[in-house]
């Protein structure tokens, strides 16, 4: 027969489940550091150059701002469960925990906000392009970004093609070849690969849609990105769940190596324990097998375990005594003789008597 699978709490008491979980958190914890310290980096290269030409000053239309601030916290928080992990430092992995938490619910009370309050979310967005098409030529990031937008989910601008009449370029007062147009990525393509005319949006702003379809895309990138993630549900979802789900395996990894840290913690079973309690000096501990950490528990433990005398038996501590008693004179046997006939007992029977009573 086999053998019957160990439960949880039983499973949690041994030294495999402690290593799983600590270097399981540790790597979780590196990676992300790694991915963390990759999108600063490419951050703060953005920032640099865009920097040369700085016109855009929102959040959200700067792309190198929003990918420092992600990295610069996927990195701190991912080094402090690193840290606490490999440390066995139950506050920096409390630290991180709580991070983790107040960032999956600011991103879950975000998205319920979204959704709710959908036509003031899209409202914000539109201003947001609409400000960054007004610097739609100074600002390569942004550009890029909704250049890309337009020719992926065949829209133009934000709400509608008529966004671009903010752009001083495109403003039907002006006089250039761009004046009343729309830029080539809002060109309707009507063959995969189809080299576009970069004039094709020309004259276009001062048209109805009707009569533009066949021209350029009219639908705003807002509409046709929400309709894109309606139609493709399975997607949307797996998204959120790519986002959601490391962030929720971090809270739990960290949740469950804390509470085993807590429960280790109050036995005498680690490195960094109680030395003051069991009044055990740092320096007389035998810490082979701690590793270089200090930090890994061993079968058996690290502190001396006191000598427990056994329950000896009235006769043989009564000889024990005699032992370490120096010799009687005369008068004291004499005396320890009288003491004895007044009371009837000698002084094994009162042991066993105090015993009995006990």
């Amino acid at each position: 027969m086999s053998a019957a699978m160990p439960s949880y709490s039983e499973l949690r008491k041994t030294n495999h489940f402690y290593y799983f979980i600590k270097f399981t958190l540790n790597v979780y914890s590196m990676l992300f550091s790694l991915m963390g310290l990759c999108v600063l980096c490419v951050g703060l290269y953005a920032e640099v150059e865009r920097q040369k030409n700085r016109t855009l000053e929102g959040l959200f239309l700067a792309p190198a701002v929003v990918l420092i601030l992600l990295g610069l916290v996927m990195f701190t928080v991912s080094v402090v469960g690193m840290v606490g992990s490999l440390r066995d430092n139950k506050t920096l992995l409390h630290m991180f925990l709580c991070v983790l938490c107040v960032l999956l619910l600011l991103q879950a009370i975000g998205l319920t906000m979204a959704l709710i309050f959908e036509n003031k979310t899209s409202a914000l967005v539109q201003s947001s392009i609409r400000e960054g098409i007004k610097h739609y030529y100074d600002d390569l990031d942004f550009k890029n970004i909704l250049d890309y937008m337009q020719e992926k989910f065949s829209c133009c601008g934000g709400d509608e093609y008529k966004d671009w009449g903010v752009n001083q370029y495109h403003f039907c007062n002006g006089t250039g070849p761009l004046a009343c147009g729309v830029p080539y990525t809002c060109c309707v393509r009507r063959k995969v690969g189809e080299v576009v005319n970069t004039l094709c949006g020309y004259k276009t702003l001062d048209n109805e849609r009707e009569t533009l379809h066949e021209v350029i895309y009219v639908r705003g990138c807002i509409h046709a990105v929400n309709l894109w993630m309606s139609d493709n549900i399975g997607i949307t979802v797996a998204l959120c769940c790519a986002i959601g789900l490391p962030q929720l395996m971090g809270i739990m990894l960290s949740c469950v190596f804390w509470n085993l840290l807590v429960d280790m913690s109050e036995s005498t079973d680690m490195v960094d324990f109680k030395l003051k309690k069991a009044e055990v000096e740092y320096s007389e501990l035998d810490l082979g097998g701690a590793g270089w950490c200090m930090c890994l528990p061993r079968d058996g433990g690290y502190l001396p375990v006191p000598v427990v005398e056994p329950d000896l038996d009235p006769i043989d501590v009564h000889m024990q005594r005699l032992k370490k008693q120096a010799p009687l004179t005369h008068s004291q046997l004499r005396e320890l003789q009288q003491s004895r006939s007044a009371t009837g007992l000698d002084e094994v029977d009162i042991g066993r008597k105090q015993k009995r009573e006990h």
